[in-house]
């Protein structure tokens, strides 16, 4: 384990372990799944105009279709094996190191030397949605403490993730708050945010980024994880970067009301809930300070019939059970009900990060955003 990071080392094994699930997801993404599109326009698709006289309009009627077919679940199985082996390899050495991950958080947390807090209340509830399942799969979710000064699911989480995007996130995993980053700054150059908040954080990759452009901002990050904020709070330390952690739910965060110039989330709102989301665009509006702006970017969920039902198989397979009914969400309008007048509420598409201008994105990849200037 090196001294710079709360990252587990991964032993001979392990690490073998490791790279042939990253290499065996890489293969269903690019060598299997294109087929899945294949079998659609050529069978699945023709079979139903055949019998109907009409095309797929509803991505509930080509999940019905297609979870028969026997291409699909060949896929479908392997990716969910996938997932499951991929925890199973950073488990292991997670929990062989496990003390001695506990004796570093303590001692970066004691010193602190990049001047950032945490705190943590575990008189907070967590939210329903973080407990009726796994998500991601990962054993535990993300809140689960296995003892006083626990990390594992901040360890566990940040090991599986480059497995898990392939290292599409870069070396720092931190690509999506680039990407919102990037956004902000061509969109709303004139303005230097004095306070930021981050929702949702996890363990930090996208919440650096912020704390890095803005050094003379105020940044703070919530999460209802505790295991995953102090991880958060260790290893922003150990980069030397000053953020405030804290232990707060998003739908009520307790803060002053217009107290931030700017309230970001990256892909949290599909790790919600119905009534959660509302309350979450109304803490936001509240949050914010006149001509403050709130930026929630999220996963995209697919342009066409066939798109959206790719885009379904983790809500049924992977635990993100409340990203079925986001599909349907119509966000500008959730964010006109929440405060947020028609002028002040739209959605906009972020491009992956590149640093050049976007330069490279020639698929046209975006990931789609909720922003409100108050």
């Amino acid at each position: 384990m090196s001294a710079q990071t709360l990252i587990p080392e991964p032993q001979h094994d392990e690490r073998a372990l490791q790279d042939f699930v990253r290499d065996f997801r890489r293969y269903l993404k690019q060598d299997v799944m294109p087929g899945i599109r294949q079998v659609y326009e050529t069978r699945v698709a023709p079979s139903h105009e055949r019998e109907t006289g009409k095309p797929f309009d509803s991505y509930h009627d080509v999940r019905r279709a297609m979870v028969a077919n026997d291409y699909y679940q060949f896929w479908s199985a392997m990716q969910r094996r996938s997932q499951e082996m991929m925890w199973e390899s950073v488990v292991a050495p997670t929990e062989r190191q496990l003390d001695e991950l506990i004796r570093r958080y303590e001692s970066i947390a004691a010193r602190s030397p990049a001047g950032g807090t945490l705190e943590l209340d575990d008189s907070l509830p967590i939210p329903r949605y973080h407990t009726a399942h796994d998500i991601h799969l990962q054993p535990g979710g993300y809140h689960t403490e296995r003892g006083e000064h626990d990390v594992a699911a901040g360890a566990i989480y940040e090991a599986g993730l480059p497995i898990y995007i392939d290292g599409e996130l870069g070396p720092d995993n931190d690509r999506i708050g680039m990407a919102l980053l990037e956004h902000y700054k061509e969109n709303f150059a004139d303005r230097a945010p004095q306070r930021i908040l981050d929702m949702g954080c996890t363990v930090g990759n996208s919440t650096l980024p912020w704390a890095v452009a803005f050094p003379e901002a105020e940044v703070h990050a919530i999460d209802v994880a505790a295991p995953c904020l102090r991880y958060a709070h260790a290893k922003a330390e150990l980069a030397g970067v000053r953020v405030h952690y804290s232990q707060r739910n998003a739908e009520c965060t307790g803060y002053d009301a217009g107290s931030f110039d700017l309230v970001v989330s990256h892909i949290m709102i599909h790790e919600t809930s119905k009534s959660a989301l509302g309350n979450i665009v109304a803490e936001c509006f509240r949050l914010l300070k006149p001509g403050g702006v709130m930026l929630h970017l999220d996963v995209p969920r697919g342009k066409d019939p066939f798109g959206r039902f790719m885009s379904q198989w983790e809500v049924y397979n992977n635990n993100e059970v409340f990203a079925s009914y986001l599909t349907d969400v119509d966000l500008a309008a959730l964010a006109h009900k929440n405060g947020f007048a028609k002028e002040q509420a739209w959605m906009d598409g972020v491009p992956p990060y590149t640093g050049i201008n976007h330069a490279y994105n020639t698929h046209g990849f975006k990931w789609p955003t909720l922003v409100g200037v108050r």
